[in-house]
């Protein structure tokens, strides 16, 4: 059983996913605002976040930033504005994914139910892998079970996704990678998202841990078919 946390402050949208998580076998954890969102998630320490971006008291981008730099829960944006930018600016702030209203609730539990498969896989893995395991390449320095990066003397802050992404292509150095392949591995075999989910976790890996993120060599991009990491940095 899961813990979910439901951020929505219309009642019978809200009254309707919390029905049908429970009846997937879901814990559910309501709140209708953006401060009842943070003190909820504090307190019940969810498995994932169904989020809302328009909230009364504190708007959803807002408590998306904050729980990013408490937690790394997944968090599953709720939208009824289908601009780009505003997608963007919800995943720059730490969502792993996004739904535009209206949506139909089965798309929605089949979001969920890949989230929360993803958030097992990357637990089992933690536990799987080399407690000691340090990847170097230059005078970058992944550490991947205290899953810190370091360049030089400096720690580099990665949001979560974005450490999974740069662990998985450094393990992996030279091979290329196509914007699919990297959607099954680091976000999940069913992720069902947008592809432009990688495109945007590339340009903020590069910003952090290239010296020169205009001319990348950790970060590779191979025309036509996507993303290597490089190591060229050394």
């Amino acid at each position: 059983m899961s813990t979910i946390l439901i951020v929505e402050d219309e009642p019978a949208l809200r009254s309707t996913i919390a029905y049908q998580l429970r009846r997937e076998g879901h814990q559910v954890v309501i709140a209708g605002d953006g401060e009842q969102a943070l003190a909820a998630a504090r307190s019940a320490r969810p498995d994932l976040v169904v989020l809302d971006l328009m909230l009364p008291k504190i708007d959803g981008l807002e408590v998306c930033r904050r729980l990013r730099h408490e937690s790394t829960v997944p968090i599953l944006i709720l939208t009824a504005r289908s601009d780009e930018v505003d997608k963007v600016v919800g995943l720059e702030v730490g969502a792993d994914d996004y739904m535009t209203k209206p949506f139909s609730m089965r798309e929605l539990m089949a979001r969920v139910k890949a989230m929360l498969r993803r958030l097992a896989m990357v637990r089992q893995a933690s536990v799987a892998e080399d407690t000691e395991e340090v990847i170097v390449a230059g005078d970058l320095q992944i550490d991947v079970s205290r899953r810190r990066v370091r360049r030089g003397r400096h720690e580099l802050h990665l949001k979560p996704k974005e450490f999974d992404l740069l662990a998985f292509l450094a393990r992996h150095p030279g091979r290329v990678f196509t914007r699919g392949h990297l959607l099954e591995r680091v976000w999940g075999y069913d992720y069902i998202g947008d592809p432009r989910t990688v495109d945007v976790h590339v340009r903020w890996l590069r910003q952090k841990i290239e010296p020169d993120s205009s001319d990348a060599r950790l970060l590779e991009t191979v025309r036509g078919i996507g993303y290597r990491f490089g190591g060229a940095g050394s």
